[in-house]
């Protein structure tokens, strides 16, 4: 089952931030899509919840240095 989720990130100033994070999520099975927006200080994961959940992927963010709020 496909799940949705936009969360509110802190930390990313530019475009390489944005590809730090994507990347990041993009190394997570069952990630199906990412958006990442430093300028809304957001980012949309589309995931298969049957392969991973959100603590994964609130864990891949901070890894990456940022702070989910």
């Amino acid at each position: 089952m496909t799940e949705s989720v936009t969360l509110t990130v802190t930390g990313m100033k530019c475009g390489g931030c944005e590809s730090n994070v994507t990347n990041k999520l993009n190394t997570i099975e069952g990630v199906v899509s990412v958006k990442a927006s430093a300028k809304d200080n957001e980012v949309s994961v589309e995931y298969d919840a049957g392969k991973t959940d959100l603590d994964a992927i609130t864990e891949a963010i901070t890894e990456a240095g940022f702070t989910v709020e």
